[in-house]
């Protein structure tokens, strides 16, 4: 086996460019409590784009792997690894104990192998592709763990989804309907709207022609201060900026604003008159733990969901990939076959 391997490089912060397809990073070898893994595909998420451009407080030690999401098989195992064996299909929790994220914080998915904490690993079924698996870590596990671990959304809620074409909107799309919500799904364009609406949002609104605060009030009254009439159940905002407000408006006394993220801005104008007026409860979710990405890896092998996946790339085309999703271009995941 060779002693080198294929990788996507980010070599310093800036834009796209400063990505690189390398032929001759080395091979990693397994530490005590690692396993090395050969990637059978690797996902891509917003994240990445922060992670090329830089983010404050979080120090990337370069030449880095980028890459969160990974699932692949087993090829070598440190000698006092138990439990897992060599030809094993895993997935991979991208949380890296004491270290932090891979494709941040330590080499990631983007490469032909990867060097993997076998905490991190999380057995894969037959019936679940690496595709499928690689597709779930960031996107489906933050949303399954606001949605579905916090006990959020519940049937017959009236749940207004922000951003719903990325790949954390449509696993919250995928994850609402499965609990028994009626989905507003937002996005910026007739076409994703209708993709949307073919996954199985009862509503669609194209944001850049309709407000989707006042679609809300229009479509299902006025939020009332006194009762509990009027108004949408839950709005998941991960976008912030200038968005935030109008969420607090369309929801209706009682109602909860889920946010996991701020792709458009982390200081928001704030009306505290909307919180306390309606009672509204307002539920941050972080990130994702074991126990959500091993009850996604079940869901998918049952049939219950099946990641949306908009498109599957090499390596070689992997920074077209990623720009895709920061131009907001797909929808779903991007997924890469190293």
């Amino acid at each position: 086996m060779s002693r080198i391997m294929k990788a996507l490089v980010l070599n310093q912060h800036g834009q796209l460019d400063q990505l690189q397809v390398i032929t001759d990073k080395p091979r990693p070898e397994p530490a005590r409590g690692h396993v090395v893994i050969r990637v059978g595909a690797s996902s891509f998420n917003y994240h990445d784009v922060f992670t090329v451009k830089g983010m404050p407080g979080i120090k990337v030690p370069f030449p880095v792997v980028i890459g969160l999401d990974l699932a692949g098989t087993i090829v070598a195992i440190a000698d006092d690894v138990t439990g897992w064996s060599i030809g094993d299909r895993v997935l991979v929790n991208p949380l890296k104990p004491g270290v932090g994220l891979m494709g941040e914080m330590t080499d990631g998915g983007m490469a032909e192998y990867a060097h993997v904490d076998t905490t991190q690993l999380i057995a894969l079924p037959d019936s679940v592709s690496t595709a499928q698996a690689a597709a779930l870590p960031v996107a489906y596990g933050t949303a399954h763990r606001m949605l579905v671990t916090h006990n959020t959304v519940k049937k017959g809620d009236k749940v207004l989804i922000l951003g719903a074409s990325g790949g954390v909107g449509t696993a919250c799309v995928i994850l609402a309907k499965q609990l028994g919500a009626e989905v507003i799904a937002c996005a910026g364009s007739e076409q994703k709207a209708a993709a949307l609406k073919a996954l199985g949002a009862d509503h669609v609104v194209n944001y850049h022609e309709t407000d989707f605060s006042k679609w809300a009030i229009a479509h299902y009254g006025k939020p009332q201060r006194r009762s509990f009439e009027g108004g949408v159940d839950v709005v998941i905002n991960f976008t912030g900026g200038d968005t935030w407000r109008p969420s607090l408006k369309c929801l209706k006394r009682g109602g909860t604003l889920l946010v996991c993220g701020a792709t458009a801005g982390y200081d928001p104008q704030e009306d505290l008159r909307y919180v306390w007026s309606f009672e509204l409860n307002i539920k941050g979710s972080n990130s994702f733990y074991q126990d959500d990405l091993q009850a996604l890896v079940t869901m998918v092998a049952d049939g219950q969901i099946d990641p949306l996946i908009d498109r599957i790339l090499p390596i070689e085309e992997a920074a077209e990939g990623l720009r895709l999703i920061q131009d907001r271009e797909v929808l779903g995941k991007v997924i890469v076959t190293p």
